[in-house]
């Protein structure tokens, strides 16, 4: 089973959607050996203290920690992430992970030229290839994409309209 590293953004925007069918953090539980550092779990924590649809997803997530790989990794204190990316693509880079699962549109190029041999997805990737591999259909996708876009607030990401517009393609 391919190994992905998540952070805390990803696993917030899978589990805003984890109370649904089909539920695609438990098909990225059963396809993959899904690993977190530490610092995502204490992230997890803190976020999950929050009164709000990002607490309720967060708290989605720590319910189902028995079924994640939990890791401690030594942070480089000169990178230039905050702890909890640093962590997840520090994770990624020293197991060698096919895959590092991170929603921080704003640091992706960043994160990407961070990584030694992993390939970087978002949800929405993660979303298509669930398409391409005949776990959920165009339409389960499409529905998926726009409830944890409002709920993450990225209806005018270009990145999130890009992977949508792939789904809508024929």
């Amino acid at each position: 089973m391919p190994r992905v590293v998540a952070d805390t953004s990803a696993l917030v925007s899978l589990g805003i959607v984890a109370e649904v069918e089909p539920n695609p953090l438990s098909l990225c539980l059963a396809s993959y050996d899904v690993s977190v550092p530490d610092e995502v779990l204490t992230e997890l924590q803190e976020v999950a203290s929050y009164d709000d649809e990002h607490g309720r997803a967060a708290t989605a997530v720590r319910d189902r920690t028995d079924e994640l790989t939990v890791r401690s990794v030594d942070l480089d204190a000169e990178f230039p992430l905050d702890d909890w990316e640093n962590a997840a693509v520090t994770l990624a880079n020293e197991t060698d992970a096919a895959l590092l699962l991170c929603d921080e549109f704003n640091r992706l190029g960043l994160v990407h030229a961070s990584l030694a041999d992993t390939r970087l997805v978002t949800t929405p990737t993660l979303l298509s290839v669930f398409v391409r591999t005949d776990r959920l259909t165009p339409d389960e996708a499409r529905t998926l994409l726009d409830d944890i876009s409002a709920a993450r607030s990225w209806d005018a990401n270009s990145y999130v309209q890009r992977a949508r517009s792939l789904l809508d393609a024929p």
